[in-house]
């Protein structure tokens, strides 16, 4: 939901239960969430399915703040900033997933990334409802954490 790895523990009708962890609750933008918020919902990738896209796990590690959020002819740029110390994983032409939605980074200014969104992501995801100020789960490129680990990089 929104990017974030959950189990769903209930069903009823169309709405669904999940258990949160504190530190869900602490490292995400679900602490704001109100009953009835539409949400990114995306079911996990199986093992026997094919891979077309970025690696993204649902492992939240922040929230992004969105600076800028406006319309570019028929697209959309969104920029965000980074908390402090996550800058290092951001490479244009990197990905990144915000809520959920994984995308591929136009440029990086610092702790500010943007990126480009095309009118199909705009009207199928909730990136519609952000405005400037808003924060997203923030899950930055699995394989440059793997990289910095195994290269024994400092953080």
């Amino acid at each position: 939901m929104n990017g974030c790895c959950l189990t769903v523990t209930g069903v009823k009708g169309e709405g669904l239960t999940f258990d949160l962890l504190d530190e869900t609750r602490a490292k995400t933008n679900l602490k704001t969430s109100q009953t009835g918020s539409r949400v990114n919902l995306e079911s996990s990738l199986r093992a026997d399915g094919k891979v077309g896209g970025h690696f993204v796990t649902g492992h939240i590690e922040a929230t992004a703040k969105v600076t800028k959020w406006s319309r570019a002819g028929q697209d959309w740029e969104l920029e965000a900033e980074v908390p402090a110390g996550m800058e290092r994983y951001l490479v244009p032409k990197g990905c990144v997933a915000l809520d959920g939605i994984s995308l591929t980074i136009g440029k990086v200014e610092g702790r500010r990334l943007n990126v480009w969104i095309i009118p199909h992501t705009y009207e199928v995801t909730t990136l519609r409802d952000r405005k400037e100020g808003d924060e997203l789960n923030l899950e930055c490129d699995l394989l440059a954490k793997y990289v910095e680990k195994m290269s024994g990089a400092k953080k």
